[in-house]
């Protein structure tokens, strides 16, 4: 090989060579122009850190949550920022209201919010810089099948008689009774201790050991939201109720007398003669309270078992005047306009009810049935003695009062 060739070779070596260099140099290398490419990109880096919003938005219920409140679980919050705009929709785009708290630092729905529905809340901040920052979210609310609610009774706002306990009928049965217990409180304005009675899993009365006091104030308070009544099963209720009691009136039923006399503070207001239960069919015994009212309603024996041979009620009274409920099953005090004067006072003649005497179509204020009637609130007593018959169950209307303070507290779950 000459020397002009082997130069040749050398410097096409040479320049492959090189080129190997210049391509290891791409894989990692400390050389001045590789350090400059790291610094180049920590800029961006950090230019882009810079231009990101140091707000922190809180949704919550968390993004996918199923079974989440109806009450408090709907809510965003901000830290190191504040809100300027928040949106919540339901699965099929209709808008939630809600409510931005003047520091902009909060939102929260205005409305009740629907078992098992599906909502979408999107958010917006801006840090002290202005920048923005988002959030979005997606979560599941209590189906009914996986949560209870409590109907109760006296309504919101009431004024009742000095029998009438609370009663709370939950719609499906309740297992962890301690902790639904320790949910719902009531107290009373006169001082009077409370004590709840469960007599099923279904229904749970509270009541003081005597009646309540007149013209006071029971507050009942509903504390079950998130509260596990069963497996699997959630409170979904968070509410106060408050009701007034109304003056103390007391009405005594002598079956052997035939007279009931009307008590108000202890005082006798009016003697009035009634016809009770037939020695056939005789009226329970006890105390008993007054649980709904009707001026006129229809009463049928086959509802309550009096039927004939041919399976029709033994009576059918379309418009029985000047009604009032004691017992679930069907025992009432009531005007009677089908019978003969001289039966009252004098005779038991009825299926079980009480009797006064009345006119039909319950439009004559003078009958004795229509002023009891429209001397009576429910929540009223109406102790019945000397029928001959037994003691009322307790759980037969809102009659609880016929257990002793030491049996009623038994059946407290706490």
């Amino acid at each position: 090989m000459t020397d002009s060739k082997r130069r040749r070779g050398l410097v096409a070596a040479s320049a492959l060579l090189g080129g190997v260099l210049v391509l290891a140099g791409c894989s990692g290398g400390d050389d001045a122009g590789d350090k400059g490419a790291d610094t180049s990109q920590a800029k961006v880096d950090e230019a882009a850190a810079q231009k990101t919003s140091e707000a922190q938005i809180k949704i919550t219920p968390a993004d996918g949550s199923t079974n989440a409140s109806i009450n408090n679980s709907a809510a965003v919050t901000v830290t190191k920022g504040t809100l300027s705009s928040v949106t919540m929709t339901t699965a099929d785009g209709k808008t939630v209201a809600g409510e931005l708290s003047a520091d902009k630092l909060s939102w929260k729905p205005t409305v009740q919010l629907q078992r098992s529905t599906t909502y979408k809340v999107s958010a917006e901040a801006k840090d002290a810089d202005g920048r923005v920052a988002h959030e979005n979210a997606s979560f599941t609310t209590v189906s009914p099948a996986n949560s209870f609610i409590g109907n109760f009774t006296p309504e919101n706002g009431s004024t009742v008689g000095v029998g009438m306990p609370v009663s709370i009928t939950f719609d499906k049965a309740i297992t962890n009774k301690a902790d639904v217990q320790k949910g719902i409180t009531v107290t009373s304005s006169s001082g009077q201790e409370v004590a709840c009675h469960w007599f099923n899993s279904n229904r749970m009365d509270c009541r003081p050991q005597d009646y309540w006091k007149e013209n006071s104030t029971v507050t009942l308070k509903l504390e079950l939201d998130g509260v596990e009544g069963a497996k699997g099963v959630f409170g979904v209720q968070q509410k106060t109720v408050t009701f007034h009691i109304g003056r103390n009136q007391v009405s005594y039923v002598d079956a052997k007398t035939k007279q009931m006399k009307v008590t108000q503070d202890g005082q006798v207001i009016k003697t009035i003669p009634i016809s009770a239960g037939s020695p056939e069919n005789k009226t329970y015994e006890g105390q008993m309270v007054i649980s709904e009212k009707f001026k006129e309603t229809r009463m049928n024996g086959a509802t309550v078992g009096f039927t004939d041979d041919d399976g029709k009620g033994e009576y059918d009274i379309k418009d029985v005047p000047h009604a009032m409920r004691l017992t679930t099953s069907g025992t009432f005090i009531h005007g009677n306009y089908w019978g003969a004067p001289s039966v009252f006072g004098s005779v038991n003649t009825s299926h079980g009810c009480v009797g006064l005497q009345d006119k039909q179509g319950a439009d004559d204020p003078n009958t004795p049935a229509a002023w009891f009637y429209n001397h009576s609130i429910i929540g009223d007593v109406v102790v019945v003695a000397n029928t001959g018959d037994k003691t009322v169950a307790p759980d037969n209307g809102f009659n609880g009062w016929n257990m002793d303070w030491a049996q009623w507290k038994a059946g407290s779950a706490i």
